[in-house]
Formats: C-alpha cells, sequence, structure tokens
C-alpha cells in the first residue's frame, strides 16, 4: 500500500532513500515530494514516521483529527483546557501543538507544505484546518531541520486530497448528544486532458456539554490543477470561520458540585482565515525535477473574556476583548537530483509575517450565576497594543549514500536567519521600536540498517530551533507581567530555543504486522516558558536554561482474519534539567533538575481492536489509559495531594454498509462514564464556600459518555 505525503521538508526526507526501492519486490512507500517526486521505502527513514489517510481517520469513529490522534498515534495525548473539541491543547512526546496563547509550543504544522503555525505565539488553530480534505497525514519525530523554525519534538506533516486522487462525492452527516451536529461534504473531478478539481466543506455545530460551551465553525477548500508529462501544477484556497466557547479550569468544590459547570463567563474566540498557495512540479529528466511553492494567508482572532478578580468587598468582574490581525507570505524552491547511489537535495524557503494586536478593557459587573456583563454605560478603553513583523531565511540542503545494499546514511543541514521586530503601545504612550535577529545551522545524521525478514534498525541525531514571537518579546519582563493574552510592554531580549534529538530504535514491516520500539532524548537549551500562575494567567515570558524530554515509544499492529489488533505504549520523562524559580504570582515554585513537567503523563497506554464478522459489519473499541499528572503551580510537590489522577477511558464503534455507497455508523466515547480530568492547576477560587477566597486544585473536566450517529455516502 502506497502513502503519500506533502510537506515539503517532508518531501526532502521521502526522497533521499528512494534509489534502493528498486530493488526491493514489494515496498511500502511513506511520502512524496510535491507534485509526485518518488517516494521513500519505510524501512529506510532513519527513525520510525507514523502515516494515516483521510479514509483511516474517517473510519476510526473519531469526532475530529486531534481526537483521532489522541487515540491512534503513539506519544500524542491531549489536554482539554479550553474544552471545546476543536481547541484542543495537543501534545507529542510532551512537545505542544496549541492553540492557547503562551504555551511553549514545540511542533511544527504543514497543509500541503505550507506552514500554519499562526506568527503571534506559534498558535495552531485546528478549528481552521479543512478536516474534510484532509488525504494523508505524517507524524514527524524529533527535531527535523528540514522542517524549519519550531521542530522541536516534531513535525505533523497532512496533505490535501485533489480531484486526481480522490474522484467522485463523500457526504458524512451525523448527530450527537448536547446538540452536536456535523456535515462534511467532498467531491473531486477528472476533466481530462490532465485537469482535475477538488471541493470540501465542513459545517459543525454543537450546544456543548459543559455549561456556556456553545461552538459552530464552517471551512471550505477548494484546488485547481493539471498534471502534465513534465509538469504538474494546482492552486488551492481555503477559508473558515468559527465561534467557540470554552469554559477553562474549574476548582474542586465547583467541580464536585457540578462537574458540567463554568467558573466564569463569556470566554469566546472568533477566528477567520483565508489562504491561496500555489505550487507546481517541472521534472527536467528521469532523475531530476525542480519544485517551486507560493502561498499567502490572512487570519485574525478577535477574543471575548469575562474575568474575575479580587476586590476589596469580594470578587469583582473584568471585561477584556483582544483583536489580532496576521498576515504571512512566502515561497520556497526545491531542487532534486538522483545520481546513481547517491541522492542530492537542495532549497531554500523564504516566509514574512506581519502582526496587529490591540487590548481593550471595560468597566464589568458580575452576576450572581457568575457572568461578567459590561457595565452600562462604560466605555471601551486601549490597554495595549503592538504591531510586529518578521522575516525568515532558510536554506538547505541533504545527501544520501548507500554504504550498501542495506544501509544509508543521510547527512542534512538548513540554516535559518530570523528577524523580528515591534512597536508596543501600552498606557504610557508608544515605545521604542525594537528589532532582533538570530541566526542558527542545524544539522542532522541519520542512519538505517535492513536486519532481514522485515526488520530495520536506525539511529538519528537532530537540532532544530525556535525563534522567540513577537507575544514573548512583547511580555518577558518580570517587573511587568502581562495577563495573556492580554498586556504588552517593551521588554528584554530572550534567546533562540535550540532542541537536540538523540533516537535509536528498531521497527518491523512483514506483511500485515507492524511493529516499532524507540528510544530518545531531546534537550532544549534557553527554553521559552510562560512565568504564570495558572488560571489568573499574570506573568511573563522567560528563557528557562534547560528542559528534558526522553522516553520509550513502543507500537505493534496485526491483521488476523476478522480481527484488527493494535497496541501501543509510551513512557515520559519530561522535566527541568536545570533549577531555578519557575513561578511568580499565586505560589513560586523552586525547580531542579529532575523536576516533572506540569500536564504529562508518564505512562501512556493505548489498545484498540476491530471485529469484522461479515463484510458489510464492523464493531470495534478503544482503551486508552494515562497515569497522573503533575499539576501546574505544585511542580515542587509541597502542596500536597494535588495531582490529577490517571483515567483509562473506553470507546466502542459500529458501522453498517447499509447498501453500495451508504454507511450507517455510531460511536460511544467514555462507554463506562468515568469522570477524569485532563489537567491541572493551581489557582484561587473567589466563589468559595463561607464567602472566603481559597487557593486549590483547578481542573479541565473531560467530557461524560457521548453518543454520535451518523450516515456516510461514498461514490
Amino acid at each position: 500500500m502506497k502513502r503519500r505525503g506533502s510537506a515539503l521538508a517532508l518531501a526532502l526526507l521521502a526522497s533521499h532513500a528512494a534509489f534502493a526501492d528498486d530493488a526491493l519486490a514489494t515496498v511500502e512507500v511513506v511520502g512524496v515530494a510535491p507534485g509526485g517526486a518518488p517516494g521513500i521505502a519505510r524501512r529506510l527513514l532513519p527513525y520510525a514516521v507514523q502515516t494515516t489517510s483521510g479514509e483511516q481517520i474517517a473510519a476510526s469513529g473519531s469526532g475530529n483529527l486531534a481526537e483521532f490522534m489522541a487515540r491512534h498515534l503513539d506519544g500524542v495525548n491531549v489536554n482539554d483546557i479550553s474544552g471545546s473539541p476543536f481547541q484542543t491543547d495537543l501534545t507529542y512526546r510532551g512537545f505542544r501543538a496549541s492553540p492557547v496563547l503562551g504555551a511553549a509550543q514545540g511542533m511544527s504544522l504543514y497543509l500541503d507544505g505550507v506552514r500554519i503555525n499562526e506568527p503571534f505565539g506559534d498558535v495552531i488553530n485546528w478549528d481552521m484546518l479543512p478536516e474534510a480534505a484532509i488525504g494523508k497525514l505524517a507524524l514527524v519525530p524529533g527535531s527535523n531541520p528540514l522542517y524549519g523554525l519550531n521542530t522541536l519534538g516534531g513535525a505533523l506533516a497532512l496533505e490535501s486530497k485533489s480531484g486526481a486522487t480522490d474522484p467522485g462525492t463523500g457526504i458524512d452527516a451525523s448527530l450527537g448528544q448536547y446538540g452536536r451536529r456535523r456535515l462534511d461534504l467532498a467531491h473531486g473531478t477528472v476533466h481530462g486532458a490532465g485537469w482535475h478539481s477538488f471541493i470540501a466543506s465542513t459545517l459543525f455545530d454543537e450546544q456543548g456539554w459543559r455549561a456556556h460551551s456553545q461552538g459552530r465553525l464552517a471551512n471550505v477548500f477548494l484546488k485547481l490543477g493539471r498534471d502534465r508529462e513534465n509538469l504538474d501544477w494546482s492552486v488551492s484556497l481555503t477559508g473558515g470561520r468559527s465561534r467557540l466557547r470554552g469554559n477553562g479550569l474549574l476548582p474542586d468544590e465547583m467541580a464536585a458540585g457540578d462537574w458540567g459547570s463554568s467558573y466564569s463567563f463569556p470566554d469566546e474566540t472568533r477566528n477567520r482565515l483565508l489562504q491561496l498557495a500555489a505550487r507546481g512540479t517541472l521534472r527536467l529528466d528521469g532523475e531530476t525535477s525542480l519544485t517551486a511553492q507560493a502561498y499567502a494567508r490572512s487570519s485574525r482572532r478577535d477574543t471575548v473574556n469575562g474575568d474575575v478578580q479580587e476586590g476589596d468587598e469580594g470578587p469583582e468582574g473584568e471585561f477584556n476583548t483582544t483583536s489580532t490581525r496576521q498576515r504571512s507570505q512566502g515561497a520556497s524552491v526545491q531542487w532534486t537530483a538522483r545520481r546513481g547511489g547517491q541522492r542530492i537535495d537542495a532549497g531554500a524557503t523564504f516566509d514574512r509575517s506581519s502582526v496587529s494586536f490591540a487590548q481593550f478593557e471595560q468597566d464589568a459587573t458580575l452576576t450572581a450565576a457568575r457572568e461578567i456583563v459590561p457595565a452600562a454605560g462604560a466605555e471601551r478603553t486601549p490597554a495595549s497594543s503592538v504591531a510586529g513583523s518578521s522575516r525568515a531565511l532558510g536554506v538547505f540542503g541533504a545527501d544520501t549514500w548507500s554504504l550498501g545494499p542495506d544501509t544509508h546514511l543521510t547527512a542534512t543541514g538548513r540554516l535559518n536567519r530570523t528577524q523580528v521586530a515591534n512597536t508596543l503601545t501600552t498606557v504610557l504612550g508608544a515605545q521604542p521600536r525594537e528589532r532582533f535577529t538570530y541566526t542558527k545551522f542545524n544539522p542532522a545524521l541519520g542512519l538505517a540498517h535492513a536486519l532481514g525478514r522485515g526488520w530495520t534498525a536506525s539511529f538519528n541525531a537532530s537540532q532544530g530551533n525556535r525563534v522567540p514571537t513577537v507575544i514573548e518579546l512583547g511580555c518577558a519582563d518580570p517587573a511587568q507581567p502581562c495577563r495573556l493574552p492580554v498586556g504588552l510592554q517593551s521588554d528584554p531580549y530572550l534567546r533562540q530555543v535550540v532542541s537536540r534529538t538523540l533516537e535509536a530504535g528498531v521497527r518491523l514491516e512483514r506483511g500485515t504486522t507492524h511493529a516499532a520500539f524507540a528510544l530518545y532524548r531531546t534537550v532544549n537549551r534557553d527554553d521559552i516558558l510562560f512565568v504564570s500562575s495558572g488560571p489568573s494567567r499574570a506573568g511573563y515570558f522567560a528563557n528557562v536554561d534547560k528542559t528534558r524530554h526522553q522516553g520509550i515509544d513502543a507500537n505493534v499492529s496485526m491483521v488476523r482474519g476478522a480481527w484488527t489488533l493494535r497496541a501501543g505504549y509510551n513512557y515520559l520523562d519530561a522535566a527541568y534539567a536545570a533549577d531555578g524559580l519557575l513561578f511568580n504570582g499565586l505560589r513560586t515554585v523552586q525547580v531542579k533538575n529532575g523536576t516533572a513537567l506540569a500536564g504529562l503523563p508518564r505512562h501512556t497506554l493505548k489498545l484498540g481492536a476491530e471485529w469484522q464478522p461479515h463484510t458489510a459489519l464492523r464493531l470495534g473499541a478503544d482503551l486508552d489509559a494515562s497515569s497522573s499528572l503533575t499539576i501546574q503551580g505544585n511542580e515542587d510537590g509541597l502542596m500536597a495531594d494535588l495531582r490529577v489522577p490517571g483515567r483509562a477511558l473506553l470507546h466502542v464503534r459500529a458501522s453498517w454498509d447499509i447498501a453500495p455507497g451508504w454507511e450507517l455508523y455510531a460511536r460511544v466515547n467514555n462507554l463506562t462514564d468515568r469522570r477524569y480530568a485532563s489537567f491541572g492547576a493551581v489557582g484561587r477560587n473567589l466563589f468559595a464556600a463561607g464567602g472566603e477566597a481559597q487557593d486549590g486544585r483547578f481542573l479541565a473536566p473531560g467530557a461524560p459518555r457521548t453518543v454520535v450517529a451518523g450516515l456516510r455516502y461514498r461514490y
């Protein structure tokens, strides 16, 4: 079975060992370059890449992409900090890909070769991904330099469908508890003479299982292309908008009384996106190709936050709004050539972005239901703003040598040069313009050796980096802490993060049996973290000398008759690797070498089984279990018994092909209706019983048992 991926960086890796494919009778290909460059045999990669297809994602019964990855991809976990299924805080080996401003981002995300981490904080807006258009997914581990900035712990590369790869019509409509409704539409057409077109759209709406957690989104994806003998090209347009409401964390006392309640509200985020992208591949001859790509991207985010603060006479309301506008443009070019037993890749990328951010405050009142309402006649006044820009140039190269029929050595390198500038405006007026320049060369060296009978051993060493974003440079003064996503001031210089990964493992690919085992260690130097006090969000960005992520990934999957079975286990030791003060606010935490990072389980187990007793009937079950979590603000463990308990959740699903092309399906998440939490932080409960504020644990409540049923059509 052949698989394809399209991110530019993945294309380089995918092409490195392609020359060895000719000697193999059966080769499982895990990726190709944009436009159709040769792929790579999975066993020749110097690390294990996890891949899947859009059809497999749909068949899994998952509610969205993040839910699928959390249940089916090794090393992936989710924290439901925001309380919305499309605002998930996702981690891979402890590195975050999150929509939460202030989270320590550590993964890069690509769609058709376009990096879609937003410039303002490197956040990822999962609600703006056109999920109905996703054709292939690849999760690449480590600090891979070919993926550019922010690839500290891994990269996620998505490829969209096209009329050539996915002709026909698809409709997927589902209904669920708590007012959940979703509709996915897709249609691909081959027009002749090489022309093809594709359109996909997703509509989603829900009332939410927690109070005041309504959400809705809509997006559309269009692609037009043409494939010729020596030239393939395509142009795509992505648009989306959403209005999502989340509840944040809940203190223990409220959670015990009503698991679905909210601490205060409203807390609303509105996103909009428009992106135009084009790419083409020119095959100069049978051994050489040239690929070029360009894009323009515009997004906006508007938030409303009803916050609570401690006043002289009890809790007081504070009504905050923000407005963020972001524009990005970029281009890349890649040259690929095969010279006997050698593969050479070289290219360059250029990305630029501009950001405009403004925060506003308004006097508010606090109702008995804990709703924050703007006071009558209160004016909306500006609090702070920033106008910033960044320019990033990357030059990369890769070379692969065949050291023997079963051994391949790959050397890669990338030079990044980035300039970040901003002009801040506070209550003191406009501040002097700041400009910082960061330069870093990142190498990687990998070795893959075929052991025979489908076994492969591999070793890889790599380095990546991340530069501070506009928001981080604008909130880095401990004397003037911010409240994210608000409050900025002219601040000190932050050093760029440098991440180094060592990884070794073995894997098996034999028929329908696949297995992998990997040991890894990633060390971040000068990591950038938001030094905060939990739910209050007051704090600042600072460099932490060193953090460490190390662990074990192990998985196996197989098909035996009517059964498909899989199992995965992950051990993660994510900790600070240097002494320092972590929090200034509700608590000041003294961390030491070995102090665990908050919100990350040490042990994770994922089991899955599907039984197909009849060609038209499929029954499946998934179990995901994880150990307890350290809560944010109690990394030192001095507040006894303040942890998030471990959990084990069972999900079941069924599908029935009722007629050719028609499929009826249902799923039940959290079948046993277990009460669990996915994250925790130390906070101050201003609504504690007795009328006195109390410090304690705040939790991110997990969803109760939820039933969803739907109808899917494919033609």
